[in-house]
């Protein structure tokens, strides 16, 4: 039994020992990580933030500071190169819209009103009123 307990003991203490030698192997890999690429990240930070002298970067450090000011100019262009509508374009064709419903069940319910004189005309008058702010959602962008 003695025999036994003592083997634990060994099995518990080596364990722990395997544990610390991993845990010190990560340690010291943790610091390699950062120049994998050889380019230390105060570098790579200046670069793009824009605040390094260019005759003094690699090479990689150049072809990355260009690509990030081509894509920096291509969003640009794309955002100046959208179309907008004018404030009133939205507010316009639900408007109409809603004009135009109203004025189809306003016949419906009285059987002459908006205008008296037009009689069934009064439902052409809404769809034509719906039909037009409609036909504005399309163009909205």
């Amino acid at each position: 039994m003695e025999t036994m307990h003592m083997a634990d003991e060994e099995l518990h203490e080596t364990d722990e020992q395997s544990v610390d030698n991993v845990s010190d192997a990560t340690a010291s890999n943790d610091g390699a990580s950062d120049d994998d690429y050889g380019i230390p990240m105060d570098e790579v930070e200046a670069v793009l933030n824009a605040t390094a002298d260019k005759s003094s970067m690699t090479p990689q450090m150049q072809r990355m500071m260009k690509r990030q000011a081509e894509n920096t100019k291509r969003v640009e262009e794309s955002i100046k190169s959208t179309k907008s509508n004018p404030r009133w374009f939205v507010p316009l064709f639900c408007a109409l819209m809603i004009i135009g419903l109203v004025w189809a069940v306003v016949y419906y319910l009285t059987g002459k009103y908006p205008i008296p004189a037009i009689g069934m005309w009064n439902l052409a008058v809404g769809g034509a009123l719906i039909m037009i702010g409609f036909l504005m959602t399309m163009g909205w962008h």
